[in-house]
């Protein structure tokens, strides 16, 4: 956990192993400032955004749940089409962006150091390094964390979090500020279903509808037998009404269902 969100700040602290109480306002105070403070940022990311008529979708997960294999196999279908970049989010290495730029697309990683999440800050300086105007679509990969990465508007148009079949049904009733964040939730890794017989799909939905929420979700599998055609789907529905790319014909059905690496 890290500093940069207030997730470290505790309403007690401790010395020579006795609690003292710190008063509950000023750890209020302190993320409500950070919040505060980092949407203003957002929001001028996100006029970067609109004024270049650019879709920016903020991919939110905990750690190996396919984040970036679901944007390696989107852009093996999407990219003769329309115009990709991703912004990576990691604790360390560039090991997601290299990955990203072998399929063919500019990809800038953030290295966060001790940080749980990215912050609109970060994406900003980010953005200095990309060309806005060469970009029809977005991803913001951020730092595996189903935590504080809901609680930071990057700028983005839309939340689409990620729940793999091997984390557990329940992850929506466990961490619900995240679910309630998200625009989409993807069911990744499901060609593991007929393996993974303690994960029910119906249960994992049953979760987000008990949080009061309509949310869509769809499964995906991104690597063995690839099958992304709804999520590739609901991505030209976002693009339709929210852009109008200048390189992109009228959409058709995308990813045929051959078992093959996205960007070998």
């Amino acid at each position: 956990m890290c500093k940069t969100c207030g997730c470290a700040i505790r309403p007690t602290e401790t010395h020579h192993n006795v609690m003292h109480p710190r008063p509950h306002f000023t750890v209020v105070d302190v993320v409500q400032n950070l919040l505060a403070a980092n949407d203003v940022t957002a929001a001028h990311n996100r006029q970067h955004f609109d004024d270049h008529g650019v879709l920016a979708i903020n991919l939110m997960s905990s750690p190996g749940s396919g984040k970036t294999a679901l944007l390696e196999a989107t852009i093996h279908a999407l990219k003769d089409r329309y115009r990709i970049a991703v912004i990576e989010g990691d604790l360390e290495t560039e090991n997601d962006a290299a990955r990203i730029r072998a399929c063919g697309v500019p990809a800038l990683q953030i290295t966060t150091g001790t940080a749980c999440h990215l912050d609109a800050g970060m994406v900003h300086e980010a953005l200095h390094s990309l060309p806005l105007a060469e970009v029809d679509l977005l991803f913001i990969e951020n730092v595996g964390n189903l935590v504080c990465p809901a609680s930071f508007d990057l700028g983005q148009h839309l939340n689409v979090t990620l729940l793999s079949v091997t984390e557990g049904d329940d992850k929506p009733a466990k961490y619900p500020v995240i679910f309630r964040a998200s625009d989409l939730v993807v069911l990744s890794k499901a060609d593991l279903l007929a393996v993974l017989d303690d994960f029910d799909p119906a249960r994992a939905a049953a979760a987000v509808r008990a949080l009061g929420l309509d949310i869509q979700m769809i499964h995906t599998a991104a690597r063995r037998i690839p099958s992304i055609n709804a999520w590739l789907d609901w991505l030209e529905s976002q693009l339709r009404t929210r852009v109008l790319p200048s390189t992109a014909p009228p959409s058709e059905t995308i990813l045929d269902q051959e078992a093959r690496s996205p960007c070998a």
